[in-house]
């Protein structure tokens, strides 16, 4: 920071800036002048927040800021049909999707073009156990933390699109629908046309102040503790 900057009434000029350095790490300097600006209101659902965003001079790109009225408008809840009393935010129906490396390359083996597992957008993948076997976790365990399965994931258009090119094509839905769709893994409830890949998961302690600060890592065991006997009898 310039030796001045924390003088009172000192404003920074186009020559002003913060350098920020780390052991091994690109020095940056960050211009104090830069402008900001509030952009476009952002839709999630039926939720509208505002984003700042903030240019930057590592790789060109951008960083966004978080800013709302109250802390109250930052999250939402999930459906309490599912999960009673927990929240989100920018993600779609609940704070976490898990998917395993197992089902993914069960599905790659029958599409003409294989994906990767983020065309997907799970925050948790999960390896060493069969395919689709998360379909019936009902509780697990990671780093401590007690994570809940509370319904199939079921799929919109969004896996159909590319995001290279943002072009939409049928896959993998029309793969998914001759082995995943609600009439063959839940015969005995409505037929509502869905295909399900992932489960979506709330955390228990993110209730409490236990949660807080936690983290969960690449590498760390996953321990089931509950499971149900059948996708039929998984929520969906």
């Amino acid at each position: 920071m310039p030796s001045d900057a924390f003088s009172k009434g000192w404003e920074p000029t186009a020559n002003s800036y913060m350098v920020i350095k780390a052991p091994g790490m690109e020095t940056l300097k960050v211009p104090l002048s830069s402008k900001h600006a509030v952009i476009d209101g952002v839709s999630v659902w039926e939720v509208v927040v505002l984003h700042l965003m903030k240019e930057t001079k590592r790789l060109s790109g951008f960083q966004l800021s978080w800013k709302a009225e109250s802390p109250t408008s930052q999250t939402r809840a999930v459906d309490p049909s599912y999960a009673l009393g927990y929240e989100t935010m920018f993600s779609d129906g609940y704070p976490f999707l898990l998917v395993s490396q197992g089902s993914l390359d069960a599905l790659n083996e029958i599409l003409e073009e294989p994906l990767l597992i983020n065309r997907f957008r799970p925050n948790i993948v999960v390896d060493g156990c069969n395919p689709f076997s998360e379909d019936l976790w009902k509780v697990i365990k990671i780093n401590k933390l007690t994570f809940h399965g509370v319904k199939l994931c079921a799929r919109c258009k969004v896996p159909t699109i590319s995001q290279e090119d943002a072009i939409a094509g049928p896959e993998p839905t029309e793969t998914l629908m001759k082995f995943r769709s609600d009439e063959i893994l839940r015969p005995n409830s409505k037929k509502q046309g869905k295909v399900f890949f992932g489960q979506n998961l709330v955390c228990k302690e993110s209730l409490s102040a236990a949660g807080g600060g936690a983290l969960v890592k690449v590498g760390d065991p996953v321990y089931i503790l509950q499971e149900v006997s059948s996708c039929a009898e998984a929520p969906a």
